[in-house]
């Protein structure tokens, strides 16, 4: 285990316990999370260092990494994800001025491969050998292991996405800066979260299955991103809902509190957790967040 002992966006060493939990999905071990009494920043502290991580996802049932089961559970996620896929593509499309596509984390490539028939040129990182050998095989994709970062050139990218991956990077700033590097000028960084500010964070408390610890290492809110992107060069363009979120991390929830998939509570809760969003400063259950590198940094 790992001990972080200062906040990674102010650097101030003044923390106190946000929450505590367990590993809901896989270990049952019992994690904090701290919250930096100068900026907010929230953490999962202390944590599995790098080398140890890779046990916290070794289970046939990690979604993002599984092609092939078909409980209900995963036929669900697989179904809104096909409805993502799409808005994910006009997002990116919209909001970059090149076709040059690099998505960190990508899983198994589903979102590579849309992007692809729709005539961008793809590349794909992602750490886990399973995942990226069934985008390799299967969909014929150019996948790379994370290591491969290190080996592109400056401004090679025109976009750069992360879905639900930078709160699962260890070397958080060191990440952002790469990014940067490997950004045109004028390139754009999508990068989705989970936004512990949300209604059903706060209904679900240590039941929230997007704390997800100790996988999820930041907890980030709207504030805390726009600081810890402020920090390394970025500005934010524009913050985009992903109001289907709330629903199936309602559901999986639901699952952590109770023990069953209660689907019309689920179902309620992600409603509420919407209305919610609406009415407080975009606090949706997941965010989209669309940056530029800031015009001072390059």
């Amino acid at each position: 285990m790992e001990e972080i002992k200062n906040c990674p966006v102010c650097a101030n060493s003044d923390f106190s316990i946000f929450l505590s939990g367990k590993d809901h999905f896989l270990s049952e071990e019992n994690f904090s999370i701290l919250k930096c009494n100068h900026c907010d920043f929230r953490f999962t502290n202390p944590r599995p260092d790098e080398t140890e991580m890779h046990r916290f996802y070794d289970s046939p049932d990690y979604i993002a990494h599984d092609a092939g089961k078909r409980t209900l559970l995963q036929i669900i996620y697989k179904t809104v994800r096909v409805f993502s896929l799409k808005r994910k593509y006009s997002i990116v499309n919209k909001y970059c001025n090149g076709k040059v596509l690099l998505d960190i984390g990508c899983g198994t490539g589903e979102f590579l491969y849309y992007c692809r028939k729709m005539n961008f040129i793809t590349v794909g990182i992602e750490p886990n050998d399973k995942a990226r050998n069934f985008a390799v095989t299967d969909l014929g994709l150019t996948i790379l292991d994370e290591s491969h970062l290190d080996e592109f050139f400056p401004g090679t990218f025109d976009v750069i996405t992360m879905w639900h991956v930078l709160e699962h990077v260890h070397k958080l700033s060191e990440r952002l800066q790469q990014i940067q590097e490997l950004l045109k000028p004028d390139g754009t960084l999508v990068i989705a979260l989970p936004d512990s500010d949300s209604w059903d964070a706060k209904n679900y408390k240590e039941f929230w299955a997007a704390y997800d610890l100790p996988r999820h290492l930041y907890h980030f809110t709207p504030d805390s991103f726009k600081n810890i992107m402020r920090k390394n060069g970025f500005g934010l363009v524009q913050i985009i809902p992903l109001k289907f979120d709330a629903f199936y991390i309602s559901l999986l929830s639901e699952k952590y509190l109770t023990g069953k998939l209660k689907y019309i509570s689920a179902l309620i809760n992600g409603i509420r957790s919407n209305i919610y969003g609406r009415k407080n400063k975009n606090n949706y259950s997941s965010l989209i967040y669309i940056c530029k590198i800031a015009q001072d940094t390059k």
